[in-house]
């Protein structure tokens, strides 16, 4: 029979690791519990991170959030992650499954899965977050693009473990944040393609500062430079938008798999960013 542990602390999770070097984590489970239906003969122990409290936090500090490697996207959707200046991440977070799925699904775990496809990884990017891992010699924190690298790998330690998100409070607060997917369906589909924006305009319309990323277009998030550049200093108005969307396609990387082909997603990813002009 599979051991299983509920640890309540940092520390007990860190001596059971120690005493059971193979055994798996698990969170929400979404994707685990999928991996070990298919191999029923892996009886690794399994360690449940979903009582330690220091992982369920979500805390707004003067210069940043913070938010739980194991808190679900059901609570990043709605409450406070939804009515703060993080509110990208929380459209992201909305298009996740169904509720069901969005109440055992973390935001840990989808950081972790590294999957080019992860609804909350453009958001994360646009939004310049950290990842903080923790072990038992220490904590330390590298930016989630670094984090990331590649499709389902990361550079987390094999002693390590995804403490929390950080995210810096934008000063002043993102203008525009938007988050678009397409899929083969409206709701509980992988992407096929998505985009999470964050611009800052001033009084007169004129954009500031731009940031953008795609997903499921490329072996990780995809940024695009060039089409941040021609935003600056332009009306957000059709002509910039259409000009920007313009160096999309030669940007990014995509592949032909089931759910569509690269072609496809080139033109998808430009027409993303001409949603824009419904901001």
């Amino acid at each position: 029979m599979r051991p299983i542990f509920s640890p309540q602390s940092l520390p007990e999770l860190f001596s059971i690791r120690n005493a059971h070097p193979d055994a798996r984590l698990m969170a929400g489970g979404t994707d685990l519990l999928v991996r070990l239906r298919k191999q029923p003969a892996d009886d690794r122990p399994l360690i449940l991170l979903e009582r330690i409290e220091a992982l369920q936090r979500i805390e707004t500090a003067d210069t940043e959030i913070v938010i739980g490697a194991g808190v679900c996207f059901s609570r990043i959707a709605t409450g406070e992650c939804a009515t703060t200046e993080i509110g990208v991440l929380a459209q992201a977070a909305a298009t996740i499954g169904g509720p069901a799925l969005r109440n055992m699904a973390t935001i840990g775990g989808n950081v972790c899965t590294a999957s080019p496809a992860g609804d909350s990884l453009p958001a994360l990017y646009v939004l310049d977050a950290s990842v903080e891992l923790a072990s038992a010699q220490g904590t330390r924190i590298m930016p989630v693009g670094e984090f990331i690298s590649g499709p389902g790998k990361t550079q987390l330690g094999e002693n390590e473990i995804l403490l929390a998100i950080h995210i810096p409070r934008k000063r002043p607060a993102w203008t525009i944040q938007r988050y678009e997917k397409i899929g083969k369906r409206k709701s509980l589909a992988i992407a096929v393609a998505s985009m999470a924006a964050a611009l800052h305009l001033d009084e007169n319309g004129i954009v500031h500062e731009a940031r953008l990323a795609w997903g499921s277009v490329g072996p990780t998030v995809m940024r695009c430079p060039e089409a941040e550049e021609a935003l600056l200093g332009r009306r957000l108005a059709a002509d910039a938008i259409e000009a920007a969307a313009a160096f999309v396609p030669g940007s990014v990387r995509p592949i032909d798999d089931i759910r569509a082909t690269a072609a496809y997603r080139r033109r998808v990813c430009a027409n993303l960013l001409l949603r824009l002009l419904d901001s």
